[in-house]
């Protein structure tokens, strides 16, 4: 569970590097709003707050992989986000703060179901070996 919120956040803080970065990133990069005009790799829409959204991501991610209940915390509501704003660049399309395009709105529909499905499958496997105590194990 700590390993996969380390590489979970670690992808993050990479990406939201590269979201900085001319040539990996095509397009005038703005700071916010709709249409930046920006594109990761040419698909996905970035601004520079979209960027920094993905470098705290990273940051949590780092940080929360040194407790196993944070790592968890960290997969299982981060996850949640993720698929809040599939539901959210689904349904607005435009307008917000965050640039959202089609690719963006699967790639946070898989970034919040995968995240989800490793804090819940992790937790099971750590139970399984005895190394992250369930409620009745801990006195609750």
């Amino acid at each position: 569970m700590r390993t996969a919120a380390l590489v979970v956040g670690v992808v993050f803080l990479v990406v939201g590097v590269l979201g900085f970065v001319p040539g990996v990133r095509q397009g005038d990069l703005a700071f916010a709003g709709p249409h930046t005009g920006a594109l990761l790799f040419g698909v996905f829409a970035v601004s520079v707050l979209h960027n920094l959204v993905h470098l705290l991501f990273g940051v949590l991610g780092v940080v929360a992989s040194r407790w196993a209940g944070a790592a968890r915390t960290f997969l299982v509501a981060g996850g949640f986000v993720y698929l809040l704003l599939w539901v959210w660049g689904s349904v607005v399309h435009e307008g917000g703060p965050l640039p959202v395009n089609p690719a963006d709105n699967w790639l946070h529909f898989a970034l919040g179901a995968g995240m989800v499905l490793l804090g819940v499958a992790t937790t099971a496997f750590e139970r399984r070996r005895g190394q992250y105590p369930g409620r009745e194990q801990q006195g609750v």
